[in-house]
């Protein structure tokens, strides 16, 4: 007989309710406005790494907000939230799920340290923790390979992962330096972040900067940071790109990657890319996976236990 009962006991439920309360009392207080918009976009991002669900003839299920969340800001809503469910086709394991749900919220006018502080705040409000101090990614990196993330080439980070197997020998080309660094970054360097408490990692390597600003000052660091709390990767955020012509160049080098790995294509965001156009204003956003948050709340060595229904319950 198929199980028909829930994952998460009764006293999840009850925190994830208090939880989703507070994140909305700290948006009220800091006069973000709560939007919604449609879980069901006309267009998936372009990054590679993404898998999008495609629904139908309809379009595809969001992976985040962030689109629809930028074309608001084009159009002057101002500071905006939104907290509710989004897809990635693919992900599924002890800290991921097909469906989770998320907060994402920007900030016109806002910069990247900006938005750090009040992620910050809201971690120290809604978990009750208290956050260590920021750390630079070069810095953490280091610590961990010896490598400088920012100047080396991708045969050196290739040779550093595949002597300590973390992949196989032909995993990808020895130059891809975006796939040395994250896989590295995902299995070596983060597993060591956020021991204290929540930490954020500032100034990532650009090399898949999408709709992120480029550091004008720093070549090859990009304005982009994430949060680690236990070893787990809780938010990820930015001051955000506004140029339109680069948005688009980076969107067709992601599709064109896409395409070389074998991915399908899924179109460009027109939309967006006219939003841009008739002038994005300056700011920064974050986007924090609930579900991973509650669960390190809660002391969970996972997902699961967080979810009324996981996947294989769904």
């Amino acid at each position: 007989m198929t199980d028909w009962r829930p994952r998460a006991k009764r006293a999840a439920l009850e925190r994830r309710a208090r939880l989703l309360g507070d994140i909305r009392s700290f948006m009220a207080r800091r006069e973000v406005l709560e939007v919604s918009t449609p879980l069901i976009a006309s267009a998936a991002p372009a990054e590679r790494g993404l898998e999008s669900m495609p629904v139908g003839g309809a379009g595809y299920l969001v992976p985040s907000p962030e689109h629809a969340l930028k074309r608001l800001l084009a159009a002057d809503m101002g500071a905006i939230y939104q907290l509710g469910p989004v897809f990635r086709a693919g992900e599924v394991g002890r800290w991921h799920n097909p469906e989770f749900w998320m907060l994402e919220w920007y900030r016109p006018q806002a910069s990247m340290m900006d938005i750090v502080a009040e992620t910050r705040d809201l971690f120290e409000a809604v978990a009750g923790v208290a956050c260590a101090p920021v750390c630079e990614y070069r810095a953490v990196f280091e610590a961990v390979t010896g490598i400088d993330p920012i100047e080396s080439e991708g045969a050196v980070l290739a040779d550093w992962a595949r002597r300590r197997q973390l992949a196989p020998a032909q995993a990808a080309e020895d130059d891809d330096r975006a796939f040395w660094l994250d896989l590295i970054m995902s299995l070596a360097v983060q597993p060591t972040l956020g021991r204290q408490g929540p930490v954020c990692v500032v100034d990532f390597p650009n090399d898949d900067a999408v709709l992120v600003a480029s550091d004008p000052e720093r070549a090859g660091i990009s304005r982009r940071f994430e949060w680690f709390w236990q070893g787990v990767e809780l938010a990820n955020g930015a001051e955000e790109l506004t140029d339109a012509a680069i948005a688009r160049d980076r969107m067709q080098r992601e599709q064109r990657l896409r395409t070389e790995a074998g991915v399908a294509q899924t179109g460009l965001d027109e939309r967006l890319l006219n939003a841009m156009q008739a002038g994005m204003p300056a700011s920064a956003g974050v986007a924090l996976g609930v579900d991973r948050l509650l669960a390190l709340i809660c002391g969970f060595d996972g997902i699961g236990d967080a979810l009324a229904f996981d996947w294989p319950r769904r």
